[in-house]
């Protein structure tokens, strides 16, 4: 009697364990953290432009809800052609494509076809596109996409940030609906365009003042990521022994790019926009530090600047009759996620994987 009852409760207990296994095994491959991230991608399109987007169109992690379009490497217009270029060659015209600002909010726009060829994708032409582009106005579609899916929503611009700013000035109540903001732009160690301002910053300051003061958990993926992870010719060389639409343009690119940053001392071709894609797909891939960062928009020198407070307070100056007397030490609240190294292999390795062959 008692074999039979230990027996029955045997029984029992693996029949729960099997059932609890199923539930943790269903809950597991359901879960939203399984769930590809909904991204709305910002872009001036130009060559690093192209290998950030052809990086989020083929990584299952992430799914690209719209493509905005802003000026910067190159005109509106080249740019909005060239985006709807690259859909079509990814066979992706279920994308929404979509025209945004025209220029900068303060100031003349400045492009870069000296970096990124004449038609802003290293001089490759693309053939025509078979997509359409979308009726409505950049900003209007990103705050229409984050009404729809509250909290769900991963912006990630690569550009200048002004098709961002302007969503938000038009209707801020998108902040705290938005997950994240994934930018690729700033620096804390020096600029690229100057000795102190990284180009997207530099292109639109006040643009970029709004969207790191917006108040929404924002990641900074500056030139410190890009610099350091060098596609040298050992990662094209590997890209290039394969074949594809996607493949051969992106190597294409690649080969301007090398050229190019050869011609100025350097190992290979910096990795700036694909660096804020990668951090969408996998944080780990780099290290962070909170900081409060704000935007010069002022200096004569230093405009577009990202002044990044990596001590964590700022003096307290009180005037006493014709001076200031230093009374204290406030803190400051840190409103970006700086990120200040990269696994630059792992990187550059999820890169050639993601494209070879397509």
């Amino acid at each position: 009697m008692k074999i039979v009852r230990c027996f029955a409760v045997s029984r029992s207990v693996r029949s729960l364990f099997q059932s609890f296994t199923f539930l943790l095994l269903f809950s597991v491959l359901n879960s939203p953290a399984r769930a590809a991230k909904k991204i709305i991608f910002d872009t001036d399109p130009g060559t690093d432009d192209a290998l950030a987007l052809m990086l989020a169109l083929n990584s299952p992690e992430l799914d690209v809800r719209a493509i905005t379009v802003v000026p910067g490497n190159v005109t509106a217009e080249m740019g909005l052609e060239n985006a709807l270029r690259m859909v079509s060659l990814a066979n992706r015209c279920d994308i929404p494509v979509a025209a945004g600002a025209r220029r900068p909010l303060f100031q003349k726009l400045i492009t870069a076809e000296f970096w990124h060829g004449k038609n802003g994708l290293a001089n490759v032409e693309l053939p025509p596109s078979k997509c359409k582009v979308d009726a409505r106005f950049g900003p209007d579609l990103i705050i229409q996409l984050v009404h729809a899916s509250p909290h769900e929503i991963t912006l990630v611009p690569v550009g200048p940030l002004t098709n961002i700013a302007l969503a938000v000035e038009k209707d801020p109540s998108i902040v705290p609906l938005v997950k994240e903001v994934i930018l690729m732009g700033g620096s804390i160690t020096g600029g690229n365009v100057n000795a102190s301002a990284e180009a997207n910053i530099y292109n639109d300051p006040e643009a970029a003042q709004i969207v790191f003061q917006a108040g929404w958990p924002l990641t900074m993926v500056g030139l410190e990521v890009g610099d350091k992870a060098m596609l040298t010719p050992k990662y094209l060389d590997e890209l290039s022994k394969a074949h594809g639409p996607i493949n051969d343009f992106i190597a294409s690119v690649l080969k301007y790019l090398m050229g190019l940053s050869m011609q100025f001392g350097e190992a290979g071709t910096p990795m700036y926009d694909p660096s804020a894609v990668a951090v969408a797909i996998d944080p780990t891939l780099v290290k962070t530090q909170n900081m409060h960062v704000d935007v010069e928009t002022r200096g004569e020198f230093t405009r577009g600047e990202t002044v990044g407070n990596r001590r964590g307070y700022i003096e307290r100056n009180v005037l006493h009759g014709d001076r200031y007397v230093i009374e204290g030490a406030d803190k400051v609240q840190p409103n970006a996620k700086v990120c200040v190294d990269v696994d630059a292999d792992r990187f550059l390795q999820l890169f050639v994987a993601r494209i070879r062959g397509k």
